[in-house]
């Protein structure tokens, strides 16, 4: 039984297509301004890789912020759901979950069979998603991907006291006409976004081992600052974007 999820984020979204338990292709693009068509789009790009014919999926289950306007989806499901399903069937055991992406951030505690034990969303400030990091990374004119490789090159990590962008963005200027390297700024700049996902974590009591999900997952010094401020054993998907969407097709295939 051939079934996708749709995960409609606030910067992407992604398809997924699932046959027996086994993804048959994946599809990302930027959600842009039309998310409703964004979505068409990669499930056809989706269908494409698969090589699968519309009309041979049997469900099709939207997820994300944008879910309500998938219109060719057969029921919505909040991304809680979805990404416990997801990250259950490519961690089996795991007992927390940090979605990271663009605009919010959510801590999953899971129990011991998998199902979502307790959570908490941050959907309202900046810091502690990728937008922070982007934000970040522009203030210094280099990609995220650069602000990853110096970060994880600093050799005396600043501590960022603020906790919000436009204070922070203030901090880094002060930090650099201070004579502060940028490779040690942008660590810090990490390091703050960990503590704030740390924070979230310790309020629902997560416990080992954390997956780590979402865009931010493919940011290698956003990955070790995750691992050094929990403590804690954390993993990472294969391909972390994608796991709400996986979730939403497993749930599909469990509905029929």
């Amino acid at each position: 039984m051939t079934t996708c999820g749709i995960d409609v984020g606030a910067r992407t979204t992604k398809a997924v297509i699932v046959a027996g338990g086994r993804i048959l292709a994946a599809a990302v693009e930027d959600t842009g301004a039309d998310p409703a068509a964004t979505a068409r789009h990669v499930f056809d790009a989706a269908l494409a890789g698969a090589a699968v014919a519309e009309k041979d999926v049997a469900k099709v289950v939207a997820t994300g912020y944008g879910r309500g306007g998938v219109a060719f989806a057969s029921t919505t499901v909040t991304e809680i759901t979805c990404q416990a399903r997801g990250v259950q069937h490519l961690v089996p055991g795991a007992r927390g979950i940090l979605d990271v992406g663009g605009q919010d951030s959510k801590a999953i505690a899971l129990d011991e069979e998998g199902r979502v034990r307790d959570f908490l969303m941050n959907d309202r400030c900046a810091a502690g998603t990728g937008r922070f990091l982007e934000v970040m990374a522009e203030a210094f004119g280099v990609s995220l991907q650069e602000a990853s490789r110096m970060a994880l090159a600093a050799a005396a990590p600043v501590t960022i006291a603020s906790t919000c962008t436009v204070f922070a963005e203030s901090e880094v200027v002060s930090l650099r006409a201070h004579g502060r390297s940028s490779a040690d700024i942008l660590a810090g700049v990490h390091a703050a976004v960990a503590a704030r996902l740390k924070g979230m974590a310790d309020r629902i009591a997560m416990e080992e081992p954390v997956v780590f999900t979402g865009g931010a997952a493919m940011n290698a010094a956003a990955v070790e600052a995750v691992r050094r401020a929990l403590s804690l054993e954390v993993r990472v998907p294969e391909n972390p974007q994608t796991t709400g969407a996986l979730g939403a097709a497993l749930v599909a295939a469990d509905r029929i």
